[in-house]
């Protein structure tokens, strides 16, 4: 039997999916080129030689908790608990490195972030005029779920400060206008990926009251926050959310090792059902988890709570080595490219606080086919900022990437992009 492409969903010829299988295919065809494209963290702080001790620390926690041999065990190797078993270390640690207080019933375990963005959106969108907004440009990820669930996403164009928050009560007032309802905002608020662009705190403030305004619920992904240049904690839209808006969107794939394959939804608004009962959201929500996964992996689970307890639950501990390593890492790169592109004045960059991405501007079409010369012929490989965008914007732009790699390699990416801008130019 032969299958027409166009009987299929949409989100199977998806342009954003289309564009990830696309760097996969490069990476796989140019194993040798240094790439500044993969935002994946850098593969040196882990081995496989630390799960047993995860495992380990974890299984005594249950201990202490009073669970036997025999309910260890089930805990680990059986279907868990939809919602999860780390709610009360999750809620420690946002408690201690946030300055956010949840009970632990409002934290979902997902699989991945991807997985809390996917049953977010499903569970607040309700009908076919409920519509999203999201800042422009977007982490594919998030608009890529929305369109595999058929949810129109509706872009706000970012600034280099961040999303405007008048910008963000136009857009939502003018989707209310149309007859749609505008339902939530997804954003970035720290080093956001694509851009590397933070929200300064007054504009973080007023985003809240625009939410209240305009009737809103707030999507944070907060995948970054933890890697600023000065090292100093910021303020967590959730941190500052007293009205319960935010849905706040972890993930331990940065911080912790993405092979777990462990995020978290944050969802401690109140629900109503028609007799007067109250739940919270992250309960209600556990409906729609249970039937896209039944349960995240609880061996996985184990691995993380480890993770989290040798550190006594804060992950800014844990993640000292890894901060200091990344921000070496980011200025390396803009060092890099003020050396390399300092007498180019058509080639330009933003130098953002903190963070695995950067941004830059140049005078050729940044596409799929300048991607395959750059890897084939000049042994670098590179983001096309296009992919992120919702129309024809970031087209002479690319986002380079300095996570995964070292300060050398780094150096060495910038001088082989440096020859083929200048051998374009």
């Amino acid at each position: 039997m032969e299958l027409a492409l166009a009987d299929l969903h949409v989100s199977v010829s998806d342009p954003a999916s289309a564009s990830m299988n696309f760097l996969n295919e490069v990476a796989a065809r140019f194993p040798d080129a240094v790439s500044l494209a993969a935002g994946r963290p850098y593969e040196g702080f882990h081995s496989a030689a630390d799960l047993p001790r995860y495992l380990d620390t974890y299984l005594a926690h249950l201990e202490r908790l009073g669970l036997d041999a025999a309910q260890r065990d089930r805990h680990l190797l059986q279907y868990g608990r939809t919602n999860g078993h780390l709610g009360e270390l999750i809620a420690r640690m946002l408690a201690k490195d946030e300055g956010v207080e949840v009970p632990p019933e409002a934290v979902m375990v997902t699989s991945g972030a991807q997985e809390a963005m996917v049953v977010a959106l499903r569970g607040l969108c309700a009908g076919p005029e409920d519509v999203v907004l999201a800042v422009d440009p977007c982490y594919v990820g998030f608009t890529g779920a929305a369109r595999l669930l058929g949810i129109e996403v509706v872009p706000v164009p970012e600034t280099a400060s961040g999303l405007d928050p008048e910008q963000v009560l136009a857009v939502a007032r003018a989707v209310r206008a149309s007859g749609r309802r505008p339902r939530a905002l997804y954003l970035v608020p720290d080093f956001a990926n694509p851009s590397g662009v933070s929200l300064p705190p007054a504009a973080r403030r007023r985003l809240l009251e625009v939410a209240a305004e305009a009737d809103l619920l707030v999507l944070e992904d907060d995948p970054y926050g933890l890697f600023g240049l000065d090292g100093r904690p910021g303020s967590s839209l959730k941190a500052l959310d007293t009205d319960r808006r935010v849905l706040y969107l972890g993930s331990f794939a940065k911080t912790c090792f993405p092979g777990a394959r462990i995020g978290f939804l944050v969802a401690d608004q109140r629900v109503t059902d028609r007799r007067g009962a109250r739940t919270l959201l992250a309960e209600q929500l556990s409906t729609v988890k249970s039937l896209l996964t039944v349960n995240s992996s609880p061996i996985a689970q184990a691995l993380v709570g480890g993770f989290l307890l040798e550190s006594g639950c804060s992950l800014r501990t844990a993640v000292k080595q890894k901060a200091a390593f990344y921000r070496h890492g980011l200025r390396t790169l803009l060092a890099a490219l003020q050396h390399s592109f300092a007498d180019r004045p058509d080639v330009r960059w933003n130098a953002p606080d903190g963070g695995f991405f950067v941004v830059v501007e140049v005078p050729v079409d940044a596409d799929e086919a300048l991607l395959e010369v750059s890897g084939r012929d000049y042994g670098v490989l590179w983001t096309p900022m296009s992919f992120f965008h919702s129309g024809d914007g970031g087209r002479r732009a690319l986002r380079l990437s300095c996570s995964a790699l070292e300060p050398a390699q780094i150096e060495e990416g910038v001088r082989r992009l440096a020859r083929l801008l200048a051998d374009r130019a």
